[in-house]
């Protein structure tokens, strides 16, 4: 085996084909620009070669490629143009970063897949092969001289996460390669993180190199080494490595700048390509149109294709129409004229006598029937299509479904259908194999028309009467049959055929091609279209010649039989493709009995494809000394719509050589003719395809905007008028008239002639002489910044980059897909099973550069998958259509993506230059601003309210406390739900207060403690924490709550615990016996350290005795409690509450939502921080309320639980958070009708807010709204409320006030802090809900963060706010010392300097609405936008995450989570993928489209993770630095990391 592979590789490898002649035509055009160094080729290393043994018929299966878009690319001049324009990138050493995979994609059959080649030991050029038991070739076999710069990179960095593999490949190890890597790669060692944008000097960090080719590094994450960035945080080196590989990667000097814009309706602009001044221009004199010779009229030619066939059945009967063959090259049948006759009647009998009712028959003449037979059944197709003609029905011959959802079988069905067939002819062991139901009927294939299947075997039917016979006419312009063509969008058109065109294309063939009775033609094309129909079935019935048809079956079997037939036929003629020319050339060897001198005329099908002339050289060299002869190759262009366009003529003359254009590539780019060329690699050699056909005109005219007439030196679509050709798109009259009927125009602006032309979809010029010149299809051509490429052109210089080792050569599609305005070029190749990771990847750096030496173009995206799985035509090629559906939808599956945004997209809006604002001495009269009102708002007046509030007598909550429990002692405040719904706790007043009183004499008598020290109470959510909170109250003790650690998670949790302890300086910790074990326990001693703990009091076990007092502080300003929370930044902040400011606090909300002894409110939040923490705690104490408690965690387990105790308790308001409405939104979805039977009823409700510190989850709240509707919820109850940490609510719905409001605001305007109110739906729009109101006591100001001046009505700033339940300070800032007292204390720079406001952090606008709120005044709605410390200043623009994750997650189905992050200044996507890891590579691409699309930014790096990677605190908010800082050290066990370059 390991022998074999080495073959198959070097079969394909470029020097097979030399031979003297071929060497010096290849020096001749290409040697006098390979850069030579002495004694060596570079362009084609030729160390190892191996003795090539005779082939055998195992091996052409390995050997072949399968498709129809391949061989026509085999130019080996191409091959060197493309080696030499690598190896000059070989100076330009780029680091390109290798994307992570998990080790469970990486599909593989060898180790050395996970271990590069030992580099470091041997001399590069032996490329020893080590551990390599199956025979893979290991990277280092390709040309290494030449591949070394990139080889070097991509050894260097690493696929797997662990080292284990590096003993088993001769020690070569992944401490080296590690060492390589951070060798090559330079990191920055400044104090910031490195800004892509500018040149900066870099300090590379030297690592030594472990001594010993065995020595192992202690792995630390996986195999990365920790290093530390400038800004201190230690990062692992393996993906930081690798950012910064991609970071001096990205600093390469891009394209040139580009100038002028284009309006995108808004001041962000896209530039627009400018043209190049220097661009070629077309300078010749106008075209001329190009006559063919007159199309001869031989006497004896038949008035009719079916009078030919009379002719020949009667008069000679005995001679052979067609022989076909089995798969073995063994004639299987061979059809005679008089057979073909008879049958072909029998046919046209049954189908007209035989089917439907003597009154009602199912088809009439002119109605249209489709033909389905196999590639292997020649004759039947052919009995059945002439039995057609005879019938006077047309026939539309299609391939064979061969299962229900075959590519682009759909739009065949879509084709059937618009022609109203009806009926199906096929063969007996067609129909047999087509798919059957249990009952034996054939299924109707999805998008198909209901059909019956017709058999026109001989035997099936029924013999017609001796008085019946066809009714032969001479040919008119009734239709004859139809040809399908499937279009670039994957469409079907049926191009209809009359019987004229029919017969003068069959004349115009018979002469351009000199063909003469009982001639014998070797046929490999598909006979059902194109050449193959044309020649084989069509054309050689009007010459009674000898068809011998050879299956693609039997080509894949045994490449060279149509050579073996051409000689053993001694056959003049053969119709071919270039691929059939590549595989016999890859198969000859040692052939010594093939002799072609018979052939007089080899047809090449595809001559028409720019690449088709690396296959006729090459095949001309080898077949020479068999006979072959220079003028016997014809290349002949066709199309669905034109027929035959041109043909070359089988001249007796060899003196006479064909025409050959070298054209510059970079001019035909521009759609210019240049035959010289400076940059000499990038040129395109084309072969003529012969002359115009007999009677027809032909003429080239302008592919875009009016047929105008090409100049001589300009490409154009090739036109032509003549009676043999297509007539129409059948039943679509539009499409028609734009191709079937188009006039050329002259410059001066009249039409050349008064007939129609045609357009054939071919782009190409009429050269010198008359010779037709075709360089690619319409339909292949990608528009890319105003510059024309050919897709054939692509995937040629793809494939030249050595392809054989790594991909399939006939397995690669090229097209484009429209992103942010322009066209971006897309190649998806399947990849071999035995090529390695790193060889794949090395593979598709090298296609990125050649094709950008060569095209100067960049490749947008570069796909591999596995070997197979692209969509195929029925001829084996690839569906392109179909590729680039599941390409945008997301279902290909790639097993490799490399992204290039970076290159390609060069119309990106200009970065932001941020203006000066404004400063102080800009106009304020009264309270405008530069003519807006000054955006301010307050909540009611707190003095001015007149409410009976008892509890306003108290200035600290421990005396309410205390006077409840006197007045009202069996009033229960506290119910506590377990996670079935039934009660397992309640406090009363009394209770309350009598335990509080136990756990102050605990606090004393056992803690020790004096007045003020701080107590931490790491309590689950209960009433437990409730009692303590003021226990430590009524001891003078100052509380902080903490989240007690994770059970199952303690290695990640407790840290957290232990921090707040510390930095919060607690003297003390209460807590229950439970979490009193765990703190003692073997895991916690594991992931903290243990005896640093302050002492622990365990409050199950209370002393029976009471204080002697209850402390009362001596002043209201005096410390509460402390309230610490970690945000989404990672920042971990405690903020003093005073007793003042806790109390105005309870009584701000009391006032606005109502609340009463008579109450009863459900609580379903965490009550550790914020505003969640002080309703658990606070406010039932104040205001007399019964609070039902529902413990968040409980809703795992029973997702309905919140709703049915509200349900349950007609509560009129609730509380709850994102992640307890996210809960029961998704585990509820399907429940409603079930829940609505257990009598659940949300009618009752009033209020449902949901306690947030961010901008309203709009989707999130609707959805859930609209979920419980038909349970009795009212969509207005759901609203948002707004706190932060320098006050911890600012903003609540309450009862009483107008609905919550919600406004579009342009998204595009955002990024550039302005709000611009947008309609509903509008593109960019985005819609922000009002985010509660304004609490009594509290007043809001809008300000600029930078010059902290007052801002205008619906101008986008920072929300200040001053407020008597403001928190009074930070108590220490922990990780960011910046943060400092302006946070509390804060005043404007002009307007009211006096008032201390706090500032929030959060970026908002206030707008005055048209409703009235309480007070009948006009009100103001509050909009938050985002917290300026979650926002990336991108670009010089502000984005804020949440807007690029939303489009993010609506990319692909199973994105259900993404955030994102930057890191020097790269944006880092992470998703988490819902779905196989297959899918995963999939998502790179779309999350790139749309963040392009929608954000106008390039994302750097996707990161594809399981789901619940992405870390989420109690609050439900992404806790995006954590992710970043699990990134970078590489603790995140990514599926994939793709960095787009």
């Amino acid at each position: 085996m390991g022998q074999l592979s080495f073959e198959v590789l070097l079969s394909h490898s470029p020097r097979d084909i030399t031979q003297k002649g071929y060497e010096k035509k290849r020096s001749k055009l290409i040697g006098a620009y390979l850069p030579q160094p002495p004694g060596v080729d570079q362009a084609l290393p030729q160390e190892r070669r191996t003795p090539v043994t005779p082939s055998s018929s195992s091996r052409y299966h390995r050997r072949r490629s399968s498709g129809s878009r391949d061989e026509r690319y085999r130019s080996d001049v191409h091959t060197e143009a493309v080696q030499a324009a690598l190896a000059k990138h070989k100076e330009r050493k780029m680091a390109v970063p290798m994307p992570s995979k998990r080790r469970s994609l990486v599909v593989q059959t060898s180790m050395d897949a996970y271990t590069p080649p030992d580099t470091s030991s041997g001399s590069e050029d032996e490329g020893s092969v080590q551990g390599d038991s199956q025979g893979t070739p290991t990277s280092s076999q390709g040309s290494i001289n030449m591949e070394h710069w990139i080889s070097q990179a991509i050894h260097g960095s690493t696929t797997s996460t662990t080292s284990s593999s590096s003993t088993q490949s001769g020690g070569s190890g992944a401490a080296h390669r590690l060492a390589d890597v951070m060798a090559q790669t330079h990191i920055e060692n400044h104090s910031a993180p490195p800004d892509v944008t500018t040149y900066t000097s870099e300090h590379s960090i030297q690592v030594e190199r472990p001594q010993g080719s065995t020595a192992r590094v202690a792995p630390k994450y996986g195999n990365a080494e920790l290093m530390e960035t400038g800004d201190g945080v230690p990062v692992s080196s393996r993906v930081s490595a690798k950012i910064q590989q991609l970071v001096n990667t990205l600093k390469r000097p891009k394209r040139p700048p580009l100038r002028e814009f284009f309006v995108d309706d808004f001041e962000e602009l896209l530039e627009v390509q400018q043209p190049d001044p220097n661009q070629p221009k077309p300078e010749g004199a106008q075209m001329l149109a190009m006559r063919g010779e007159q199309l001869g009229v031989v006497t004896n030619w038949p008035p009719s294709l079916e009078a030919a066939l009379q002719r020949w059945g009667t008069i000679s009967p005995k001679a052979p129409c067609l022989t076909t063959m089995d798969t073995n090259g063994k004639p299987l049948y061979i059809l005679t004229y008089g057979k073909l006759w008879t049958r072909s009647m029998k046919v046209a009998y049954n189908i007209l006598h035989k089917l439907g009712t003597k009154q009602e028959p199912m088809v009439r003449p002119g109605d249209r029937v489709t033909l389905v037979f196999p590639n292997n059944d020649p004759a039947a197709f052919m009995v059945a299509f002439y039995g057609c003609l005879l019938a006077e029905v047309v026939p539309v011959p299609i391939e064979v479904p061969l299962t229900r959802k075959d590519a682009g079988s759909q739009q065949i069905g879509f084709l059937l259908g618009s022609c109203g067939v009806t009926v199906a002819l096929t063969s007996d062991a067609c129909h047999k194999g087509l798919p059957k139901s249990p009952t034996g009927e054939i299924p109707q294939f999805k998008g198909w028309p209901k059909l019956l299947w017709f058999v026109t075997e001989s035997k099936h039917l029924s013999k017609p009467p001796r008085d019946w016979f066809p009714h032969i006419k001479d040919a008119n312009n009734d239709t004859a049959y139809i040809e399908y063509k499937t279009c670039k969008d994957g469409s079907v058109l049926g191009v209809t055929v009359t019987r004229i065109a029919l017969l003068t294309h069959c004349q115009a063939l018979t002469q351009a091609c000199g063909y003469t009775e009982a001639e014998t033609i070797v046929n490999v094309l598909d006979f059902k279209k194109d050449v193959g129909l044309w020649h084989g079935i069509l054309t050689s019935v009007m010459n009674m010649m000898h068809v011998i048809s050879i299956p693609y079956s039997l080509m894949k079997v045994n490449p060279l039989s149509w050579i073996q037939k051409v000689c053993q036929y001694k056959a003049k003629v053969a119709c071919v493709k270039s691929r059939d020319m590549h595989w016999a050339l890859v198969a000859h060897r040692d052939q010594r009995d093939i002799n072609l001198s018979s052939l007089r005329m080899l047809i090449v099908a595809d001559g028409a494809n720019p690449w088709s002339i690396s296959s006729c050289d090459a095949f001309l060299n080898v077949f020479q000394s068999k006979g072959l002869r220079q003028e016997v190759i014809c290349p002949c262009a066709s199309s669905p719509e034109a027929l035959t366009v041109a043909i070359r003529r089988p001249t007796d003359d060899s003196n006479q050589p064909p025409g050959r254009g070298v054209l510059s590539m970079h001019g035909l780019t521009y759609g210019v003719i240049r035959v010289d060329s400076e940059e000499k690699l990038s040129v395109l050699t084309v072969q003529d395809v012969g002359l115009v056909m007999p009677g027809a005109i032909m003429c080239s005219v302008k592919p875009d905007g009016i047929p105008q007439l090409c100049k001589t030196d300009e490409i154009g679509e090739l036109c032509v008028c003549a009676i043999a050709t297509g007539t129409s798109y059948y039943g679509l009259s539009g499409m028609t008239k734009n191709t079937f009927e188009v006039f050329p125009m002259t410059s001066s602006g009249g039409p050349i002639t008064e007939y129609p032309f045609i357009r054939t979809g071919l782009l190409g010029f009429i050269g010198p002489g008359g010779l037709v010149f075709v360089i690619g299809k319409m339909d292949g051509l990608m528009v890319v910044s105003g510059r024309r490429h050919n897709a054939d052109d692509i995937v040629a210089t793809a494939l030249a980059v050595e392809p054989m080792k790594f991909v399939y050569r006939g397995r690669i599609a090229v097209f484009s897909v429209s992103v942010l305005h322009d066209e971006r070029i897309v190649i998806v190749a399947e990849q071999r099973p035995d090529s390695t990771e790193e060889d794949s990847f090395q593979w598709m750096s090298r296609v990125l550069q050649a094709i950008d030496s060569i095209h100067q173009v960049g490749v947008y995206c570069l796909a591999l998958v596995p070997a197979n799985t692209l969509p195929k035509t029925p001829l084996g090629g690839i569906h392109l259509s179909e590729t680039k559906q599941l390409f945008l939808e997301g279902s290909l599956h790639p097993c490799n993506v490399l992204m290039c945004p970076h290159t390609c997209v060069t119309n990106l809006p200009k970065p932001r230059q941020k203006q000066p604002e404004i400063g102080p001495a800009s106009v304020m009269v009264g309270n405008l601003v530069s003519g807006k009102r000054i955006a301010q708002a307050s909540g009611r007046d707190l003095g001015q309210i007149e409410d009976n509030d008892q509890a306003r007598k108290f200035l600290f909550l421990s005396e309410v406390l205390q006077w409840r429990a006197q007045t009202t002692p069996d009033h229960v405040l506290y119910t506590l739900l377990n996670c079935r719904g039934t009660i397992a706790n309640s406090l009363t007043c009394v209770q309350l207060h009598k335990r509080a009183e136990k756990i102050a004499v605990m606090l004393m008598e056992r803690g020790h403690l004096q007045d003020g020290d701080h107590v931490a109470l790491v309590y689950p959510p209960g009433i437990d924490l409730i009692a303590a909170f003021y226990g430590c109250l009524y001891a003078g003790c100052v509380p902080i709550t903490v989240r007690p650690p994770h059970p199952q998670n303690i290695a990640t949790t407790l840290p957290t615990v232990k921090m707040i302890v510390e930095v919060s300086r607690s003297a003390c910790l209460m807590t229950t016996q439970l979490i009193c074990k765990l703190l003692r326990s073997r895991e916690a001693a594991a992931a903290v350290d243990v005896r640093t703990w302050p002492p622990v009091l365990d409050t199950d076990d209370l002393p029976k005795k009471r204080p002697a007092q209850i402390y009362k502080p001596s002043n209201p300003d005096t410390l509460a409690y402390l309230d610490f929370s970690v945000s989404t930044t990672g920042m971990l902040a405690g903020v003093k509450m005073s007793h003042a400011a806790t109390s105005a606090f309870c009584r701000s909300i009391k006032l606005q939502c109502e609340l009463y002894p008579s109450r009863e409110v459900a609580i379903c939040l965490d009550p550790y921080c914020g505003l969640g923490f002080v309703l658990w705690c606070l406010c039932s104490v104040y205001s007399g309320h019964q609070s039902i408690l529902i413990p968040p965690s409980e809703l795992e387990t029973n997702p309905a639980l919140w709703l049915l105790a509200v349900s349950q308790y007609k509560v009129r308001d609730t509380f709850c958070s994102y992640s307890v409405m996210e809960l029961c939104t998704k585990g509820l979805g399907s429940q409603t009708e079930s829940l609505k039977a257990r009598g659940l009823d949300l009618s009752r409700v009033r209020t449902c807010v949901v306690v947030a510190e961010e901008r309203p989850r709009i989707a999130l709240t609707q959805s859930f709204s609209k979920l419980f509707k038909d349970l009795g919820l009212h969509p207005r109850a759901v609203s948002t409320s707004l706190g932060c940490r320098v006050n911890l609510a600012i903003c609540l719905q309450g009862t009483s006030g107008p609905d919550p409001t919600t406004v579009y605001v342009d998204m595009r305007a955002l990024r550039h802090d302005r709000v611009r109110l947008v309609e509903r739906g509008s593109p960019h729009s985005l819609p922000l809900m009002e985010s509660g109101k304004i609490l009594p006591g509290v007043r809001i100001i809008i300000a600029n963060p930078e010059t902290k001046g007052p801002l205008g009505d619906s101008h986008l700033g920072e929300i200040w706010v001053h407020s008597t339940h403001n928190a009074s300070g930070y108590f220490t800032i922990y990780g960011d010392e910046s943060l400092q007292s302006d946070h509390f204390n804060s005043r404007l720079s002009f307007g009211d300097t006096q008032t201390i406001w706090a500032r929030t952090g959060y970026l908002g606008f206030l707008r005055r609405t048209e409703l009235t709120d309480a007070n009948g005044e006009r009100h103001d709605a509050l909009y938050v936008v985002g917290a300026l410390d979650e926002a990336m200043e991108l670009r010089g623009m502000r984005y804020h995450p949440i807007d690029i994750e939303t489009s993010v997650i609506r990319a692909h189905k199973s994105i259900t989570e993404c955030a994102v992050f930057t890191w020097t200044n790269l944006l880092v996507v992470v998703v988490e993928l819902d779905g196989s890891e297959q899918e995963a590579l999939d998502l790179v691409p779309l999350v790139t489209n749309v963040v392009l699309e929608e954000h106008y930014l390039i994302v750097g790096v996707v990161v594809v993770v399981d789901i619940g990677v992405i870390p989420i605190n109690s609050r439900g908010e992404k806790q995006r630095m954590h992710l970043r800082d699990g990134f970078l050290a590489d603790q995140l066990d990514p599926i994939y990391v793709a960095y787009n370059m």
